[in-house]
Order: structure tokens, then C-alpha cells, then sequence
């Protein structure tokens, strides 16, 4: 099993949750984050005063999925979050060593 972690822009949530459950995705977690990467934030103007947005708001993803789905979610949630502009986001795959439902004590990829 594997974690995916997806970083991306809020306005692609939409298009990448609608992209995922066309796979059947099951269920994942969503957090509202902040942060940077390369561009280091941004400058704006506000009432004509210029400040620095050091941390952009983004939405993690976080799904547990088998081994064999790994390549075609990451690729799914790639291709719905892409805007082609700076600060698109990162994915991540992590490996998972175990899952337990909580109600029913199921394991593994039953468990997902």
C-alpha cells in the first residue's frame, strides 16, 4: 500500500476530487495548508501599499491506495490539478506498512 499526498492549488480541488471518484476512489482527507516552494511566495498591492505573501494557501490530499492503483491516481490527480503556472503543487508517495478500520478491526488493504 501507498500514501499519496497531493499538494495543490484550492480552485483545482473540484476537478481533482470529480477526476478521482471517476476511479472509484474510496475516501480521502483534505487539509487546509499554507506554504511555499521555489517562487518563495508572492508580492501583491492591497489599497496601494505592496506587501509580501510569504505563504500561499493550498489544499493537501492525502489518500492509502493499493500498489497497483499508485501510478494511474498520481497521474489522474496531475493531470485535473495542472494549470501550467507556477506553484501548481507536488505529489508524494509514501509507502504504508499497515491499516486498521478502526470500527471493525480490519487490516490491510481491506482495511482501505
Amino acid at each position: 500500500m501507498k500514501k499519496i499526498e497531493a499538494i495543490i492549488k484550492p480552485f483545482k480541488l473540484d476537478d481533482v476530487k470529480d477526476a478521482l471518484n471517476q476511479l472509484g476512489v474510496k475516501g480521502m482527507t483534505l487539509t487546509e495548508v499554507k506554504g511555499y516552494g521555489r517562487q518563495k511566495g508572492h508580492k501583491e498591492i492591497y489599497r496601494g501599499a505592496e506587501y509580501v505573501v510569504d505563504f500561499i494557501p493550498k489544499v493537501k490530499l492525502e489518500l492509502i491506495v493499493s500498489n497497483d492503483q499508485v501510478s494511474e491516481i498520481v497521474e489522474v490527480i496531475r493531470k485535473a490539478a495542472l494549470t501550467g503556472k507556477i506553484g501548481d503543487g507536488k505529489i508524494f508517495v509514501l509507502p504504508v506498512e499497515e491499516v486498521i478500520r478502526v470500527r471493525t478491526g480490519e487490516t490491510g488493504e481491506e482495511a482501505i
